[in-house]
């Protein structure tokens, strides 16, 4: 493992955001004191030694980017492992390994899941077990990739050295800039962003805890400024501190798709900040309201014609990367659990899968965070309807250090309530954290959940939670066993 605590690149490497000719690198250069522009130079290699550089090129840096960097690099081969690397002022970074995504006939794929990495709740041990993994394609940040408040409101990181810094609710861009410079300080995090190339899209607490277009639950206008100036710096500064390709035209649009190959199309959603609907109480019934949404009037249209043209290409899989739970979830009075799900926007839901079934778009696995657990879900408009049939699948990764249910017992007592009643729910756990690692072939997608021993120590001890998968043509969720890795994984930078 290496971090850098201090010097130029105490912030680490990373890269992301990869397609088949291209990739995103990123570093920051920590400054002693303001300049003007700092000149950084980048390499990338095909051996991690660096002897075989195959580009080269120089960028700057200033302030006005909060002297983070990130260079679009083209003209690379598909499916290829790369190496790279920085120097600025005389000082190299670490060695940072990236890959590109393949064209043509795809015999599989593996990556890893993760959301809801909360500092000062505990040690990043999921980050750094997928970081010593050597088998991932990539990395799908699905969300929470920081909080927003400050310390006890919502963890206490002074046992662990862990307050959050500024130890207060960010509301300004400096203030989310601080907070996600300490974030990446994390020694852990950083190794998982220099093995693996991630692909992320964000959640509500990267601005404000449930946050809609318009609003958010932990916002108070005039008290904490407008909305309007909140996101848009609490985008910026996503944009700065993440390895994403940013399209100016695009307004902070996250919504995106990487195709790998004629196996699988990786549709990254944003059920957040696009076109989300305020809101509305679990027994309202403006619930039923179909001008409500979930994804926007744009981004639905535009999904359904990527799932469409997926389709029409030949592809076997259509993957999902979303934020928050699709498969239904309901109170003993059959009203939502959480208005925040899907099960908030009910009718947006049923547009969705009806889309699927009606134009046989099938092979659909939906990819979840938020919810801090671990999920296997079959999808269908009424999954309590004997003998329903199921649209699409989905895998809800558990969380890196949030909290699910924080009492085992009263965890293992409802999940057992929930198997007992919700027949679509195959796969639930609700008190351990860790991550989830998607494998995927022509035949199956499957899902293996793995879970940290604990998150008040580092440490790399891990098991094997669950496995399941879904055979192509079917959607529906089975018991299955763990996949081997590929052999000759490319080595370590």
């Amino acid at each position: 493992m290496i971090a850098q605590q201090t010097g130029l690149f105490r912030h680490g490497v990373a890269s992301g955001d990869p397609l088949s000719n291209r990739v995103i690198l990123w570093t920051r250069v920590t400054v002693g004191a303001e300049e003007e522009a700092v000149t950084v130079e980048w390499m990338v290699a095909d051996d991690p030694a660096m002897r075989r550089v195959l580009q080269r090129g120089v960028t700057s840096t200033n302030v006005a980017y909060d002297y983070t960097v990130k260079v679009d690099v083209a003209r690379l081969d598909p499916g290829r492992t790369y190496y790279y690397q920085f120097v600025a002022k005389g000082t190299s970074s670490p060695v940072g390994r990236t890959k590109t995504l393949p064209l043509g006939n795809v015999a599989r794929s593996r990556f890893a899941v993760v959301s809801c990495s909360n500092f000062p709740y505990g040690y990043f041990n999921a980050y750094r077990n997928i970081g010593a993994r050597t088998d991932l394609d990539f990395v799908t940040h699905l969300g929470d990739y920081i909080y927003e408040y400050g310390n006890r409101e919502y963890g206490d990181g002074a046992p662990l050295g862990r307050v959050p810094v500024p130890d207060k609710e960010i509301v300004t861009l400096a203030d989310y800039r601080q907070r996600y410079a300490q974030y990446r300080s994390d020694s852990d995090l950083q190794e998982a962003h220099r093995q693996h190339p991630w692909i992320l899209v964000w959640d509500d607490h990267e601005s404000a805890n449930d946050a809609w277009a318009d609003g958010a639950q932990n916002h108070t206008p005039g008290a904490e400024g407008d909305w309007s100036t909140r996101r848009a710096v609490a985008a910026q500064a996503w944009f700065e501190w993440l390895p994403v390709r940013e399209n100016p035209f695009l307004g902070g649009q996250i919504y995106r798709t990487f195709p790998f190959g004629n196996l699988m199309d990786l549709t990254m959603l944003d059920t957040r900040l696009a076109g989300r609907s305020q809101p509305t109480a679990p027994t309202s019934a403006a619930l039923l309201d179909p001008s409500r949404t979930l994804l926007g009037d744009e981004q639905e249209g535009w999904l359904f014609q990527q799932l469409s043209a997926s389709r029409n290409r030949g592809t076997k899989w259509r993957i999902l990367g979303q934020q928050v739970m699709m498969g239904q979830l309901l109170n003993p009075d059959g009203t939502p659990f959480n208005a925040d799900q899907w099960d908030g926007y009910p009718v947006a839901r049923a547009r969705l899968l009806s889309y699927l079934a009606s134009n046989q778009i099938g092979n659909v696995a939906v990819l979840t965070g938020d919810i801090h657990s671990s999920w296997g879900n079959e999808l269908t408009v009424n999954p309590f309807a004997p003998g329903y049939t199921a649209q699409a699948v989905e895998f809800v990764c558990p969380a890196v250090t949030s909290p699910g249910i924080d009492d085992r017992a009263q965890a293992t007592g409802l999940q057992l309530q929930i198997g007992a009643t919700h027949p679509h729910v195959k796969y639930v756990e609700l008190f351990r954290r860790g991550y989830l690692l998607m494998d995927v072939t022509p035949e199956r997608v499957q899902g293996e959940w793995y879970h940290v021993r604990t998150i008040l120590e580092r440490t790399g001890d891990e098991e094997l939670g669950k496995v399941l998968f879904s055979a192509a043509g079917e959607n529906r969720l089975q018991a299955g066993t763990a996949s081997i890795a590929a052999a000759g994984a490319p080595a370590a930078p």
